[in-house]
């Protein structure tokens, strides 16, 4: 059996202002941008030759919603952005206008700094070591 994660839903205040950080400040890929009923759209992101997992902008539509925009989960680290060249990106990032929310360091499971997205969701950015279990192919 096979099977994978394919898709996470990430709550936005608005589609164009996501995308456009997203896009933009992440350098992510616009998979698709579908207008559906209502107003709704299906928008997905993927960061630079990511083949797995990508991201659901999905926009808040009531008050629950748009509360849990920039915190998902309670203020703890919500997403993990791996790279194959942490100090290329990391600089890239740095002249984009990421804030970190502190200096990089090295852990047992690779270099890591953490950053807030347009949001404020909190995100880790990893160079993992090759020893690192989740650092599969």
């Amino acid at each position: 059996m096979k099977q994978r994660i394919a898709q996470l839903a990430l709550v936005v205040r608005d589609y164009d202002e996501a995308i456009k950080f997203y896009t933009e400040k992440l350098s992510f890929e616009l998979i698709e941008d579908t207008r559906m009923p209502l107003e709704k759209r299906w928008v997905v992101i993927a960061p630079p030759g990511s083949t797995e997992c990508c991201l659901l902008l999905a926009k808040a539509t009531n008050e629950a919603q748009l509360a849990s925009v920039g915190n998902q989960t309670g203020g703890r680290v919500f997403l993990f952005l791996f790279t194959d060249d942490f100090w290329r990106d990391y600089h890239a990032m740095t002249a984009k206008g990421i804030r970190f929310t502190g200096p990089p360091r090295e852990e047992a499971y690779g270099t890591v700094v953490v950053f807030e997205d347009l949001y404020g969701n909190l995100w880790d950015f990893i160079q993992p070591r090759d020893a690192n279990k989740s650092n599969r192919p």
